[in-house]
């Protein structure tokens, strides 16, 4: 029993940190939060021989591995007799040994890479009209031009640069110059400031070359390409590691060979922090790319798990990769950690083919709606953006994904084992349909990153690049990423993505609200809603947002019985949309008389009585009009009386009444403008006030105008 309370209490605090850490578990760069992260990384799929890699921002070299996505910032080298194949989308990067690599940019619209020293082949074989590919060295940037095979080599002292075109077509920008290198073209590069160079014709395929084009030729037959974009990185591998079939919901589906009879997706891996995502999924399995940042999986027809792929992209359309295609479980009815010492558990499934995913990270809805309807077939556009404003707009918790109450698709470990980027399967933590009862889901996971998280958990490189590059410079003419920095080159003793991001997560445990603070897990928990089914999987409990046409306006004519702009006055202030903001409710006579000083305090009755140089003032004011008919019987005390009354004309107000005491000095003219008048001398000022009538006339005298106005608000306390 105490064992029992134990569980239950431990999830308890770790519903409690997914609900107080609010979007933090991304913890997205600061400086990218104006805009969407990426759609695209790059993989080490293969490595033959001893490859290291040093993650964006820190210094330590580790052991490369092949499922870890690699972005902006990210180095590798391959050491001697070594060689690797990276993918990015469709083309392909193989380097060979005494290599040095650095991302310098890679995002939607640029792939920007440094080659210190060594020998590169890249494949590419398609570009966009708005996509720039660039390959830099130390004494020249070459852009690539068409599509083709591209041969790089740059020698150990980095002062020659000899570049091979087998098809396609690149420009050279170095030494002040431009030139153009052709198909079966070999142009030789020599210098730094002043760029000497040779164009001889193409010599025959080297070992080098021979390799990369029998990885190219294995590529072109790959069954699986019939299925999937070749922008799915990792497609590749699916041929050989299972096999496809149709299935009557899905259509045709990837079935994994030689796995478990309980195997389960995002079982075999550990969990990683890469920005600008945040925690990104790294399978273990020899396959496991694709079918983890792409599509959804799905118990088919007969039992086991299928990958379900999205649609094959058309020209000009990719397909966005995801860090993890995941639904994280939280809330207080769903007991899987246990106490370690102050510790907590963290639980996910994977999403099926009808969920929608929504991340954890900043995004803009045109991104939650690109990266679902180029990853599944069954959610359409409406779908995604009613879930999407659901969760962003309404803060409404998704409480019915296809597989969250299924425990042969959850997966539970200890908060030390995500954070520290440790094997899940050996960690985890089985739950039964009993510690299942009706979770909560947080799309955030609110655990504050570490190096390790970053790093990983691999072992220290063997070999590292030699110090030679440290001073190694870099031709671009693609300005490369503030946060990358060229292999060899020194980095900050602290990493500054890991830094803001840590600091991100101080600032919410503090209560202090960011810019991402509507997403799930960021509101109080909503009422226990009806658990989903696999039908209507991930169709929110709230119906889709209505709340973008303004709601009746209950508070627009209320008369409140003083002008005070005080909170409570205005209960929906954070309830309707933001356009409603132009016209606050609290200032209920602000535009009932025009001109704009008719928000003048109308408390004051008496204190443009008598001054000349005040009756150019707004007619707005109580006791400017005390003359006309219309209105002479109007308690001056009431000042919403005319909130709903037509406005008079600009004419009617601008005739001032007829006055009985005859200022000392000039008036001045009826159509006067509520601008600045001049003003007096001090002396007739003060000889002008010292004429004003007694505040308490006699009753039986017989009052001046003014001073009838006077009698009227006497009931009105002064100011």
């Amino acid at each position: 029993m105490k064992k029992r309370f134990s569980l239950l209490l431990s999830l308890a605090i770790a519903a409690a940190l997914f609900l107080a850490f609010p979007r933090i578990a991304a913890a997205q760069d600061d400086d990218h939060n104006d805009q969407d992260p990426p759609g695209r990384v790059a993989r080490l799929n293969f490595i033959q021989g001893s490859v290291s890699f040093q993650p964006s921002g820190e210094s330590d070299w580790v052991q490369a591995n092949p499922n870890r996505p690699l972005t902006t910032g990210d180095n590798l080298w391959a050491d001697q007799d070594s060689r690797g194949e990276l993918h990015i989308g469709g083309t392909a990067v193989r380097i060979f040994g005494q290599t040095g690599i650095s991302f310098l940019n890679l995002n939607d619209q640029q792939v920007q890479i440094q080659l210190a020293q060594g020998s590169m082949h890249v494949h590419v074989r398609d570009i966009d009209q708005d996509e720039a590919y660039e390959i830099d060295t130390p004494n020249l940037a070459f852009s690539i031009l068409r599509p083709g095979d591209y041969r790089f080599d740059v020698d150990a002292d980095g002062n020659t640069t000899v570049i091979v075109v087998r098809s396609g077509q690149g420009e050279v920008t170095g030494g002040g110059r431009a030139y153009t290198v052709t198909p079966g073209q070999r142009a030789i590069f020599s210098g730094s400031d002043q760029l000497s160079y040779d164009v001889q014709p193409a010599a025959a395929l080297d070992e080098f070359d021979g390799w990369a084009r029998s990885r190219d030729v294995r590529e072109d037959h790959s069954a699986s390409v019939r299925y999937v974009s070749r922008d799915v990185i990792g497609y590749e591998d699916l041929d050989t590691y299972g096999h496809w079939r149709p299935d009557p919901t899905y259509g045709n589906v990837w079935i994994p060979s030689g796995v478990e009879a309980d195997w389960a997706p995002y079982h075999n891996g550990h969990w990683a922090f890469i920005s600008p995502w945040g925690w990104t999924w790294v399978e273990d399995e020899p396959w496991g790319f694709a079918p983890f940042h792409y599509g959804r999986w799905a118990v088919i027809a007969g039992g086991g798990w299928a990958w379900v792929p999205g649609p094959v992209a058309a020209v000009g359309v990719r397909t966005y990769y995801a860090p993890a295609l995941v639904g994280f479980v939280g809330g207080g009815g769903f007991g899987v950690a246990v106490g370690f010492g102050g510790g907590v558990g963290v639980a996910w499934f994977p999403l099926g083919p009808r969920d929608v995913f929504v991340p954890a990270y900043h995004v803009s809805e045109r991104y939650v709606t690109n990266i679902n309807v180029t990853n599944t077939t069954v959610i359409d556009r409406v779908e995604v953006t009613n879930v999407y404003r659901n969760v962003t707009v309404n803060h409404v918790t998704v409480n019915n994904y296809t597989y969250q109450h299924n425990t042969a698709a959850v997966t539970a470990v200890s908060r030390d084992t995500f954070v520290n980027a440790r094997p899940v399967r050996s960690a985890a933590i089985r739950v039964s349909a009993e510690e299942i009862q009706h979770p909560q889901v947080a799309q955030n996971v609110a655990l504050a990153p570490s190096r390790v998280s970053v790093v990983g958990s691999s072992a220290a490189a063997n070999h590292t690049p030699p110090p030679a590059l440290a001073n190694r410079k870099v031709v671009t003419k693609i300005a490369p990423d503030k946060s990358a920095v060229p292999i060899g080159h020194s980095k900050p003793a602290v990493n500054p993505a890991l830094e803001r991001a840590n600091a991100r997560i101080n600032a919410g445990a503090a209560g202090n609200a960011n810019a991402n603070v509507a997403r799930p897990g960021g509101a109080p928990p909503p009422a226990e809603t009806r658990p989903g089914n696999a039908a209507e999987a991930n169709r929110s409990n709230t119906p889709p947002n209505r709340e973008a046409a303004p709601p009746s306006r209950p508070n627009e004519n209320v008369n409140p019985p003083s002008r005070a702009a005080a909170p409570p006055s205005r209960p929906n202030e954070n309830v309707n949309p933001p356009s409603r903001e132009a016209a606050p409710p609290s200032h209920p006579n602000e535009n009932v008389n025009p001109p704009s000083r008719a928000a003048a305090p109308p408390s004051r009755p008496n204190e443009n009585v008598n001054p000349p140089s005040r009756e150019a003032a707004p007619p707005s004011r109580p006791n400017e009009n005390v003359n006309p008919p219309s209105r002479a019987a109007a308690p001056p005390s009431r000042p919403n009386e005319n909130v709903n009354r037509p406005q008079p004309k600009p004419e009617e107000e601008r005739k001032p009444p007829a006055r009985t005491t005859p200022p000392p000095q000039p008036r001045p003219e009826p159509e006067a403008k509520p601008r600045p008048t001049p003003t007096p001398p001090p002396a007739a000022r003060q000889q002008e006030q010292k004429r004003e009538p007694e505040p308490k006339p006699a009753p039986a005298a017989k009052p001046k105008p003014n001073e009838k106005e006077k009698d009227k608000e006497k009931p009105r306390p002064n100011n």
